[in-house]
C-alpha cells in the first residue's frame, strides 16, 4: 500500500511581519537591517536557502531586496523568458484572502530579474505577469513604474525593488494592513528558495496556497 507524504509547509498558514521603512526608495538605495528579513520555511522541507530576502513597508509600497550567495555560473537572464530566468518572483495579495484558489483582481505577480535587459541583457527588469486562470487581473502596470537595481557580481547578485502603492490593486494599510504574500527565487543552477510551498504546488496561481505578510511599525 502506498503512502501520500504531504510536505510539513502545507499543513501550516505562514505569517511574518514586516516592518516600516522611510524613505522607501531614496535615490542612492535603502539598506535593510536583519530585522527585515523574510525567512525561507522551505528549509523545513529540506530545501536549499541560499538567498537573502528582505522586505520593508510604507504607504509608497513595498520594498523587496535579496542577495543570492554561491553561484558558480553566471546569471542567465532574459526579458522576453522571464519564468525561466535567474530572480525574485513575488505574489502579493493586499487583500490577504486564503479561501479562493483563483486569483482576484487584488492579487499580483511580479518578476524581478537583476539582467536580461535593454539591448546587451545588462539591464535588470521588474514587469507585472498575469496569473494564470485569474478570474480579475489588476490594473495595468508599465514596467517603468517600478523600480529596480541591481549588481551581478561574482557568485551572485544583489537586487533592490520598489513596488509602488499606484502598482499594487487595493493597497491600503490602514484598512488593509495584511498582504497575502509568497516568494521564490529562482536559479537555475541552485534551485528554488521559497517563503512556504515550493513549485511541486500551484504557488504561481493559487492564493490559498500564500502565507501573509504583516505590515507593522518600524520597531
Amino acid at each position: 500500500m502506498s503512502e501520500t507524504l504531504l510536505a510539513p509547509t502545507f499543513l501550516f498558514r505562514f505569517s511574518v511581519g514586516c516592518r516600516r521603512f522611510e524613505p522607501l526608495w531614496p535615490v542612492k538605495g535603502a539598506e535593510l537591517g536583519p530585522e527585515y528579513a523574510l525567512p525561507s520555511f522551505g528549509e523545513l522541507e529540506g530545501r536549499p536557502k541560499f538567498a537573502d530576502v528582505r522586505a520593508a513597508w510604507s504607504p509608497e509600497g513595498l520594498l523587496l531586496t535579496v542577495r543570492v550567495a554561491g553561484k558558480r555560473q553566471h546569471v542567465w537572464c532574459r526579458s522576453s523568458r522571464l519564468e525561466d530566468s535567474d530572480g525574485l518572483h513575488v505574489w502579493i495579495d493586499t487583500r490577504d484572502t486564503h479561501n479562493i484558489h483563483r486569483a482576484s483582481r487584488f492579487c499580483h505577480r511580479f518578476a524581478l530579474l537583476p539582467a536580461g535587459g535593454g539591448t546587451a541583457e545588462a539591464q535588470p527588469v521588474a514587469r507585472l505577469l498575469t496569473i494564470n486562470r485569474a478570474r480579475e487581473n489588476p490594473k495595468s502596470v508599465a514596467d517603468a513604474a517600478l523600480g529596480i537595481r541591481a549588481q551581478v557580481r561574482s557568485g551572485g547578485y544583489a537586487l533592490q525593488a520598489h513596488l509602488p502603492a499606484a502598482a499594487l490593486t487595493g493597497f491600503d494599510p490602514l484598512e488593509h494592513p495584511r498582504l497575502g504574500f509568497s516568494y521564490a527565487v529562482i536559479d537555475r543552477e541552485l534551485g528554488w528558495q521559497t517563503f512556504t510551498l515550493g513549485p511541486e504546488f500551484p504557488i504561481d496561481e493559487d492564493p490559498s496556497l500564500w502565507g501573509s505578510l504583516e505590515l507593522v511599525g518600524p520597531s
